[in-house]
């Protein structure tokens, strides 16, 4: 038998580790999986391209049931101690929401009950004393309180499974499992809080499901404020209910369904009788989920607001992204705290969600303000009032033409820069501002408008073809419309996978408002090659990003009113989605509001033309940083900071350098950490004129060297007489080797699979080539001293 000690650490999963769960009477089929990835690896943007970053892998996960996994095993080679896996297995249970965590290296177990019913909370076990799947699920059942039978029937329960393998992400799993473990404990209230993109209508449906299926919850409305998250959720997410769900599309309540889904505008009015939700007894439903719940049900006083008061009775799952916390309204204090949140930097750590960099275009009357000269009109002949007109005024009281212009202008040429046809969202004031908008970008696309007049819509609530092209918009499949002017249509509920460009014109005092215009283009779509995003903004509204509220937890602040019957405020106009929108939020301490309008008072814009010119002040881009907060610093400051905290010395940089057998990997531990080489290559390379080698940005940014580029280290190369010792079939391979690195860099050379790329195809096979060396390894050492001349 072999020395233990000389095993890998798949070898003690194999002979040790698995063979002491099935003595214990773990069934691998069902209960055991081994090497879970439940994490995609954080995406790392590099200029245009970009990477993944490690994912997070368990060796062992436990599950009572296909939907509850209750433990996870760190296994570690026999060179390691018991307990070396425990602090890695603890950050996983902790992540996986398990109650147990085992660390092994093949000798025993170090078990930690997370639970703290026992005494002591660690202990070593032989590998014979591994508990089994009854014993372990005793214990959770009683942590979580839910011990009796028919609550651990509801909790068992599993979930909806259409055999094609799809499976709830691990924070999907513990949303829904938190949720099914309230409700089977009789909480009558549950709040989810999961970023946008993160998938909460797969997550209901989970919810809804297993509790429908174990009969703990018989009928169940859905209810949402936007038509198109109901269709959008009727035809995927819900379609498994079939003939038992129906949407509530007119004004006679059809009692013969279990699954119901609704528009709060269908089952209310401002009528007696067009509330239909009165048609059906206050305890018909037994669950209710209303989804965006931030919004217009949210308002204690809100006419929307009697629905949920009239079946007061039913359980109520509340799901958003962005949970609201004023004066006036308080997700938390009609739902209770949180049972499960999953925020947009921890969904940017996982993999699943998109980083984003910021664009920062200041202009300058933005910043200055403009005053009328004495006695001047507008275009339309209306006298401009005299006082100082700035940033909050631009497109709501004032409209500087040529501000329109300049926007559209810097959009048109980012657009043209990265990718034409990226799917742009540009957030306006309003209506007349998207309109504008949209004549100011189409003027300055003729070709793209020549090839399809869509190129550029206008997609508002009052305006029927532009609505009309929300479907096409969002549709992955389709090309047009390729960018939407909009005012309020797009900020929430709409699943735009493939949205790469962002543009706020918008000022924004609300943070909900912000997260949910920002949730646009947090979606990843790998298969249309979606995987970050940038941010326009023009009117300081990415600021909020440095606001603790923007991705923490909200505080409680709400007071209560003390009038016992509010009187609901007049029902909103719903002739177009744009304007059903709740009141924003209070305003965040940033530019001071508008006076309020007077009730019916159209506000005046002036209108100035050409004779008022503009121009940008500054331009910053700023970076995602690792610690999920904007990089706000210089990035040859940041660049610095971040190399000298992994290196504290220009030695220990050469020494790390030389010593590694491919250089990438060094640049991908940097990147790793959040040095952005791409970014610092246009930087630095814009200073000096030349392309610069990533060995020598990091000399250059953090050590204060003067910089060589890839053209002059290959220069400097040709220069020696290095490749004499070579054929002269190698001696070309070498030669193209080099051509490539001071094209494109040092992954090239150390990639050999470069070798079937011209010009190494019209030498010869990669086989051939690689003979010319005398064989692989050969080849490799020729590569990895060829890299020695280059950093000599």
């Amino acid at each position: 038998m072999p020395d233990k000690k000389n095993l890998s650490e798949r070898d003690i999963c194999t002979q040790y580790i698995n063979p002491a769960l099935q003595r214990s009477g773990w069934d691998f089929a069902t209960q055991v999986r081994e090497e879970v990835s439940f994490t995609k690896g954080r995406v790392i943007v590099r200029g245009k391209l970009h990477s993944r970053g490690q994912q997070k892998r368990a060796d062992h996960v436990l599950y009572f049931a296909p939907n509850l996994p209750i433990a996870v095993i760190e296994a570690k080679d026999n060179k390691h101690t018991l307990g070396d896996g425990m602090q890695q297995a603890l950050g996983y249970a902790e992540t996986l929401d398990t109650p147990f965590a085992f660390s092994s290296n093949g000798d025993g177990f170090l078990m930690h009950d997370r639970t703290g019913q026992r005494t002591p909370i660690e202990q070593e076990l032989a590998l014979d004393e591994f508990p089994g799947p009854e014993e372990l699920w005793q214990r959770y059942c009683c942590w979580k309180g839910i011990a009796s039978s028919e609550k651990r029937t509801t909790v068992e329960t599993p979930y909806y499974d259409d055999g094609s393998g799809k499976a709830p992400r691990y924070y999907q799993v513990n949303a829904i499992n938190r949720s099914i473990e309230a409700i089977a404990k009789g909480q009558k209230r549950i709040l989810l809080v999961m970023a946008t993109g993160t998938g909460k209508s797969y997550t209901a449906f989970q919810i809804i499901w297993r509790l429908w299926k174990a009969k703990a919850k018989k009928r169940i409305l859905f209810l949402a404020d936007r038509n198109i998250l109901v269709d959008q959720i009727r035809t995927n997410d819900f379609k498994p209910f079939g003939p038992a769900m129906t949407k509530i599309v007119n004004r006679q309540a059809n009692k013969a369904f279990e699954i119901y889904l609704s528009l709060y505008q269908a089952v209310t009015g401002t009528e007696e009788e067009q509330n239909i939700y009165r048609q059906f007894s206050p305890d018909f439903f037994d669950l209710v989920v209303i989804d965006e719940c931030h919004r217009g049900s949210a308002a204690e006083d809100s006419a929307w607001r009697e629905v949920l008061d009239y079946f007061s009775g039913a359980t109520h799952i509340g799901l958003t992204a962005t949970p609201k916390e004023t004066r006036e309204v308080s997700n938390s204090h009609y739902f209770g705290e949180p049972v499960y949140t999953y925020s947009l930097r921890q969904g940017i750590d996982d993999g699943f969600l998109a980083p984003y960099k910021v664009v920062r275009i200041d202009i300058d009357k933005d910043l200055q303000g403009w005053r009328p000269e004495k006695g001047q009109t507008d275009k339309n002949g209306r006298l401009i009032e005299d006082r100082i007109y700035n940033q909050k005024d631009f497109d709501r009281t004032l409209i500087l033409e040529l501000r329109t212009e300049l926007v559209a202008r810097k959009i048109t040429e980012y657009l043209k820069a990265i990718d034409p046809y990226a799917k742009t969202i540009v957030f306006c004031e309003d209506i007349d501002h998207a309109e504008r908008m949209r004549q100011a970008l189409v003027n300055l696309n003729p070709e793209r408008i020549r090839e399809n007049r869509k190129y550029v819509m206008r997609i508002t609530g009052d305006e029927k073809e532009g609505k009309a092209e929300l479907d096409n918009f969002i549709d992955p499949e389709s090309r047009y419309p390729v960018i939407a002017t909009t005012s309020k249509l797009l900020t929430t509920g709409v699943d735009a996978q493939t949205c790469k460009f962002v543009v706020l014109d918008q000022r924004i005092v609300s943070m909900t408002e912000f997260k949910q215009m920002i949730g646009r283009g947090t979606r990843i779509n790998e298969d249309f090659g979606k995987y970050w995003f940038t941010i326009m903004d023009f009117k300081k509204a990415t600021e909020l990003f440095a606001d603790p509220a923007f991705d923490g937890d909200p505080a409680q602040i709400f007071e209560p009113k003390v009038d016992e019957s509010p009187v609901p405020p007049d029902e909103p106009d719903l002739r177009g989605e744009e304007e059903i929108l709740p009141p924003p939020d209070p305003p965040l301490p940033l530019l001071p509001l508008l006076p309020p309008e007077a009730p019916g008072e159209k506000r005046i814009k002036y209108v100035i033309g050409g004779e008022v010119t503009v121009y940008v002040v500054a331009e910053r881009v700023q970076y995602y940083g690792p610690d999920g907060r904007l990089i706000t610093e210089s990035l040859k400051d940041y660049t610095r900071r971040a190399v000298r905290k992994e290196f504290a010395s220009l030695d220990d940089f050469l020494r790390r350098w030389t010593s590694a057998d491919r250089k990438q990997v060094v640049l991908e531990e940097l990147e790793a950490q959040g040095v952005l080489l791409e970014a610092l290559a246009d930087e630095v390379g814009k200073k000096y004129g030349k392309t610069f080698d990533p060995f020598d940005l990091i000399c250059h940014v953090a050590f204060d060297r003067p910089p060589l580029s890839r053209r002059e280290r290959v220069e400097q190369i040709r220069k020696r007489d290095v490749f004499s010792q070579y054929g002269v079939q190698a001696q070309r391979v070498l030669a193209g080797l080099l051509d490539k690195y001071a094209d494109a860099g040092i992954q090239d050379l150390e990639n050999i699979g470069v070798l079937t790329l011209d010009p190494f195809s019209q030498l010869g096979t990669p086989h051939e080539l690689v003979r010319a060396f005398g064989g692989k390894p050969a080849y490799l050492k020729a590569v990895r001293d060829l890299e020695q001349q280059l950093y000599a």
